[in-house]
């Protein structure tokens, strides 16, 4: 089984894979609101709750403080090997971001300058499907784009498994996308795919109808917070035709189920999916919303 965990951070994002070979991988280190009152830090619970003492691989889609909120904790993972936009230099990572962000990103330049080597013929090498349970891994960065916006610098990255397709972008914005759609190889990979992670927390600047058509999710998550004016999780979750998000049954903590095309962090807490191969032989996509009751549709 290949397992997703989009864990509930807020305004940011952190995501754990498992794949059917039982290796372990992370993409982005959100851990919630700023505020320590809701801090939750999904590294550190992945090791005190799921067992997991080593991950194998991390992807850092960007170095904006919500998608590296967790850096402290890296270390302690002990990850084998890291994926990031390695074309951005130090200097324009912190003209990208807040002063008061500093001590982090210090952080993530120090990590990023001991991960430096390619891992390439080894059980590490991402090429290579059999090392990851036959789980077909690629990915993408638009890195012609203006360097003022690291959102558009965001690794893309698409995970397939029994015919079943994932793309988990960053802050990736319309410009982002629009140099990715270019790309054959990129548009032969995200065609088609089953689950789309919404690009900039379901915000507005990250919304591409031309993506939204090319990829035709069954549904797509947003990892956020509370709703901001920028908002546009309506676009995603209505049934709105001409961007072709078909609806997926979402499975709820007390056993009932609805349709659904949009499911959030932040109505549906903690959402987990599943591709696995059923004991009638037929591949199966779940979607299981753990903290969702039944009520919330948005």
């Amino acid at each position: 089984m290949l397992e997703f965990v989009f864990w509930d951070v807020q305004h940011g994002h952190a995501t754990y894979i498992r794949t059917p070979n039982n290796r372990h991988m992370v993409v982005d280190l959100g851990i919630g609101s700023f505020s320590t009152k809701h801090e939750f830090s999904p590294l550190r619970h992945l090791r005190n709750n799921y067992g997991v003492q080593q991950l194998d691989y991390v992807i850092i889609t960007h170095p904006h403080r919500d998608h590296i909120d967790d850096i402290f904790e890296f270390d302690n993972m002990n990850p084998k090997t890291l994926h990031r936009p390695r074309h951005l230099s130090a200097d324009v990572i912190r003209a990208g971001n807040k002063s008061g962000d500093f001590n982090k990103i210090d952080k993530y330049l120090e990590i990023e300058g001991r991960y430096n080597l390619p891992v390439l013929g080894t059980p590490g090498d991402i090429d290579v499907p059999a090392n990851w349970g036959n789980v077909r891994m690629s990915f993408f960065v638009s890195n012609g784009c203006n360097t003022n916006n690291l959102n558009n610098h965001s690794v893309v990255s698409i995970f397939e498994y029994l015919g079943v397709k994932i793309v988990i972008p960053g802050d990736n914005e319309k410009i982002s996308w629009n140099e990715l759609l270019k790309d054959i190889k990129f548009c032969t990979a995200s065609q088609n795919a089953d689950v789309l992670l919404a690009p900039h927390h379901g915000r507005e600047s990250g919304f591409c109808p031309e993506l939204m058509d090319h990829v035709r999710p069954r549904f797509v998550v947003i990892s956020d917070g509370p709703a901001g004016e920028t908002s546009c999780t309506e676009k995603y979750a209505a049934k709105i035709r001409q961007y072709r998000t078909t609806g997926w049954r979402g499975y709820y903590r007390d056993n009932t189920w609805d349709e659904r095309f949009c499911v959030t962090t932040r109505c549906d807490g903690m959402i987990r999916v599943r591709v696995f191969k059923s004991s009638d032989n037929v591949n199966r996509l779940n979607l299981i919303l753990h903290d969702g009751t039944g009520q919330n549709r948005n």
